[in-house]
């Protein structure tokens, strides 16, 4: 692919990245428009695996996954769709492995201590989908800058960018917001 292709290719919005994609499969398209959120979809897969050759391993799944997922299903906020997407990724990921034995070899072999691996994935994955019902709590300003600036990795001055919001509006935006989450979810009962 030529260098001008590349570059008119970063100057596409997404919406137009998938259309050109859907429209005659050339993987360029896609592949671009998935670097794009590749680094929130790492972090997705961070926060549900903890390990990060694992996590790494799980993008390139994922992206593998996008190739024939996005033909099938209409996608109106690629990356919104993309994070629930790389989150029930994980959610399986760990749901097929929660009932096999982990073998560990590093001069020694040792079974994981775990007897009821189930719970403690039940409550992740409870106190994830309660963030999730906590961050719809929010003013959408609050909401917007918290996704941008934790799912979407932006720093304070992209976020800036984005919402038209001012440094000092952002900063408070978020602050609240981490504030107004921690209050929710500890009258939920999740801290």
């Amino acid at each position: 692919m030529s260098t001008k292709t590349l570059s008119k290719q970063k100057k596409l919005a997404d919406e137009d990245l998938l259309s050109r994609y859907l429209e005659d499969g050339d993987l360029s398209y896609l592949g671009e428009l998935f670097q794009r959120h590749s680094e929130m979809v790492y972090y997705v897969c961070l926060r549900y695996f903890k390990e990060t050759e694992r996590s790494k391993d799980a993008v390139m799944h994922i992206f593998e996954e996008l190739i024939d997922k996005v033909k099938k299903q209409e996608i109106k906020d690629f990356p919104r769709w993309l994070y629930v997407v790389s989150k029930n990724h994980c959610l399986m990921a760990l749901r097929s492995s929660k009932n096999q034995k982990e073998i560990v070899t590093d001069n020694f072999v040792e079974f994981s201590v775990n007897l009821h691996p189930e719970e403690n994935y039940q409550e992740k994955e409870e106190q994830l989908l309660q963030l999730e019902r906590c961050l719809d709590t929010l003013i959408d300003k609050q909401k917007t800058s918290i996704k941008l600036f934790f799912i979407e990795q932006k720093c304070y001055k992209e976020v800036v960018e984005l919402t038209g919001f001012s440094m000092n509006d952002v900063k408070s935006y978020i602050q609240n917001g981490k504030r107004n989450l921690k209050n929710c979810m500890e009258r939920n009962g999740h801290e």
